[in-house]
C-alpha cells in the first residue's frame, strides 16, 4: 500500500486472466450477457479446485460474479452496458461494501449518506471497512456495490438503498476519479492476496453513484443473492479443508516415526505415522468432514439450480425452501468443522505443522474467516431457527424428510447398515419435533428462550444434514461393490463405507444432547452477567 494505492502480488494480473479466458465469470449466466449457462453445481466443482490452490485469487472472481449478477438483475440499462458488461468480460472488478466501522454487521445502522444529484446520480459519503478486493493493480476498475441510505430515508434496514459506485466514474468518453479514497489496508491472518480495506467515499464531496433497484430496497437485492454467496463461502471451507487433509494424508503415509504397539525391537524400521491409530483417527475425522460438507453442498447447490430452472413451479418453489433450509447449514458446517479438520492436518504434520515452512498453518488461518465472512456462525444459527426451519409452517422440513426417506430407502435397498438409515430417521424426527416445540415457544412469546440455543440448535442440524449426505454415499458405494470393481475402486467405496460408520457412530448419537440443550433453554450463560466473566 503506497501513495493511496494497493499493490497485489505480480501473479495476480495472470491468475485473474487466467480464470476469465475459462470463462469463469460468466459461466452460469445466460447467453445474453455471454455465459455459457452451466448449472451452479457443475460450476461449484469447478471452483472448489481453484479455491483450494489459491482462495485469495478466486476471492476476486467471486466477488466480481456477485456484483455483475447484481447488476444484471436490477440494473438499469445504463449500468448494465456500462458496468457489468466491463465486470462480466474480465475489465473490471467488483466489490460487496456493506459493512461500516460502527455497525458491524448490524446493517439496520448503515449512516452512509446518498444525496440525490439533477442528473439523476447520487453523492455518496461515508465509509466502509473490511471491503475485500476493494483495490487492486491488475484491472482499470472496481466497481463497488455499496449500501447507503438516501437522505432523508426512514431509520433502519427500510432505510437502506444499494449503489453501484466506480472507483473511476464515466465522464464523457473517458473514466475519471470517483473520489473514492483507499484510507487503510487491514493486516489479516490470512487470505493475504486479497486486501481487506477501508474505503472513504466522498471526501471531496464528488462520490457519484447510481441506485440499484428501487429506494429503500437496498438489503432486499443483496439477499436475492445471499444462497449463492453463503453456498461459495462453505464450498471455500471445504476446499481449504480438503487441500489440508491431501496434504497431511501424504504427509502420513510418508513419514516414518516409531512402531508398532508392542514392538520393541529398535533395530526394526520405523512405520509410517499413518499405522498409529490415533492419526488414523485424525485422518478419517478429516475426510468425514470434508467429504460429507462437500457432498452437502453440492446437494444444496443442485436444490438452486432447481429452485431457479426446474420446468414447473410445484418444483421450483419446494427446491427453493430446500436450498432456504439447507443453506446455513452448507455455509456453517465447513467453516466451523473445516477449521477442526484444518487444525487436526497440522497436528498430524507435528512440529512441522507449527512452522511457517509447511503449509497447513496458512491454511488453518485461511479458514477461520469463513466462520466470519457473509454472516457468522451466530447469524447463521438465528437465521436457520428464527426463519428457515418453521417458515411455512414447517413445509422445508417436510421437504427434507421426504429426501431422507428417500435416501433410506435407497440405502437399505442397496445393503447399507440398516442401523445407519434408523439412526438418520430417527434423529430428523428429533429434529422436526424440536422446531415444532421451540416454534411454539417463540409464538408464545418467548422468544430469547426458543433462541438462547440457535447456534446448538444449527450445529444439531448439521449433524443430521451430514449424516444424510454420508447415509447416500454409502448406498452409492454399495451400489458400486456390488458391480465387481477395480481394486482401486474398491478401495475407494471400502473408505466411503468407513467413513460413514464414522458419522454414524461418534456424531449422530450427539443429536438427544444437543436438542436437550435447545428444548430446555438451558441458561448458564443467558443469565451471567457481563460484570461476573
Amino acid at each position: 500500500f503506497e501513495h493511496g494505492r494497493v499493490r497485489v502480488h505480480p501473479a495476480m494480473r495472470s491468475l485473474y486472466a487466467g480464470m476469465v479466458d475459462l470463462g469463469l465469470l460468466t459461466a452460469t449466466r445466460p447467453p445474453d450477457v455471454g455465459g455459457q449457462q452451466l448449472p451452479l453445481t457443475v460450476h461449484a466443482v469447478a471452483s472448489a479446485y481453484l479455491m483450494a490452490a489459491n482462495l485469495s485469487a478466486y476471492g476476486y472472481l467471486g466477488l466480481t460474479i456477485g456484483a455483475a449478477h447484481l447488476l444484471e438483475v436490477f440494473g438499469t440499462p445504463f449500468l448494465r452496458d456500462t458496468f457489468m458488461a466491463r465486470l462480466y468480460r474480465g475489465e473490471w472488478t467488483g466489490t460487496m461494501a456493506l459493512t461500516e466501522p460502527q455497525a458491524g454487521s448490524s446493517l439496520a445502522d448503515v449512516k452512509t449518506r446518498a444525496t440525490p444529484a439533477p442528473d439523476g446520480s447520487y453523492r455518496l459519503q461515508g465509509s466502509k471497512i473490511f471491503i475485500s478486493g476493494g483495490d487492486q493493480d491488475f484491472t482499470d476498475n472496481v466497481v463497488h456495490l455499496t449500501l447507503a441510505r438516501i437522505e432523508g430515508a426512514e431509520g433502519g434496514t427500510r432505510g437502506v438503498s444499494l449503489f453501484a459506485v466506480p472507483a473511476k466514474r464515466p465522464q464523457g468518453d473517458t473514466f475519471v476519479p470517483n473520489d473514492v479514497q483507499v484510507a487503510g489496508v487491514i493486516h489479516k491472518i490470512g487470505w493475504r492476496g486479497l486486501p481487506s480495506l477501508v474505503l472513504n467515499f466522498g471526501e471531496a464531496n464528488d462520490c457519484h453513484g447510481w441506485l440499484v433497484g428501487q429506494p429503500g430496497r437496498g438489503l432486499a437485492c443483496m439477499f436475492q443473492m445471499m444462497n449463492e454467496a453463503r453456498i461459495m463461502v462453505g464450498l471455500n471451507g471445504v476446499s481449504t479443508a480438503a487441500v489440508a487433509y491431501q496434504e497431511s494424508l501424504a504427509y502420513a503415509r510418508e513419514r516414518p516415526q516409531g512402531r508398532p504397539a508392542g514392538i520393541r525391537d529398535t533395530t526394526r524400521a520405523q512405520s509410517p505415522i499413518i499405522e498409529h491409530a490415533d492419526v488414523r483417527r485424525m485422518l478419517l475425522r478429516q475426510k468425514a468432514i470434508v467429504e460429507g460438507g462437500l457432498a452437502l453442498l453440492l446437494t444444496t447447490s443442485t436444490q438452486a439450480d432447481l429452485a431457479h430452472h426446474a420446468p414447473d413451479e410445484a418444483t421450483r418453489k419446494r427446491a427453493q425452501l430446500l436450498l432456504d433450509l439447507l443453506t446455513p447449514i452448507a455455509k456453517t458446517f465447513p467453516a466451523e468443522k473445516g477449521f477442526e479438520a484444518n487444525a487436526l492436518a497440522l497436528q498430524i504434520h507435528g512440529g512441522y505443522g507449527y512452522s511457517s515452512e509447511y503449509l497447513p498453518e496458512a491454511w488453518l488461518r485461511d479458514q477461520k474467516l469463513n466462520s466470519i465472512h457473509e454472516g457468522t456462525t451466530g447469524i447463521q444459527g438465528l437465521d436457520l431457527l428464527g426463519r428457515k426451519a418453521v417458515a411455512e409452517g414447517g413445509a422445508a422440513l417436510q421437504a427434507l424428510d421426504e429426501e431422507v426417506r428417500a435416501t433410506t430407502a435407497r440405502a437399505r435397498a442397496a445393503g447399507a447398515e440398516p442401523a445407519w438409515s434408523e439412526a438418520l430417521e430417527d434423529a430428523l424426527q428429533q429434529a422436526a419435533a424440536l422446531t415444532l416445540e421451540l416454534g411454539a415457544r417463540g409464538m408464545a412469546g418467548e422468544v430469547d428462550v426458543m433462541l438462547r440455543h440457535s447456534t446448538d440448535f444449527l450445529e444439531l442440524f448439521s449433524v443430521v444434514a451430514v449424516a444424510w449426505r454420508w447415509l447416500a454415499q454409502a448406498a452409492a458405494a454399495k451400489e458400486g461393490l456390488a458391480r465387481a470393481p477395480t481394486p482401486e475402486d474398491t478401495a475407494f467405496y471400502e473408505g466411503k463405507l468407513a467413513a460413514a460408520q464414522y458419522w454414524f457412530a461418534v456424531e449422530v448419537p450427539r443429536v438427544p444432547l444437543l436438542a436437550h440443550l435447545c428444548r430446555t433453554g438451558e441458561d448458564s450463560y443467558a443469565r451471567m452477567r457481563p460484570d461476573w466473566f
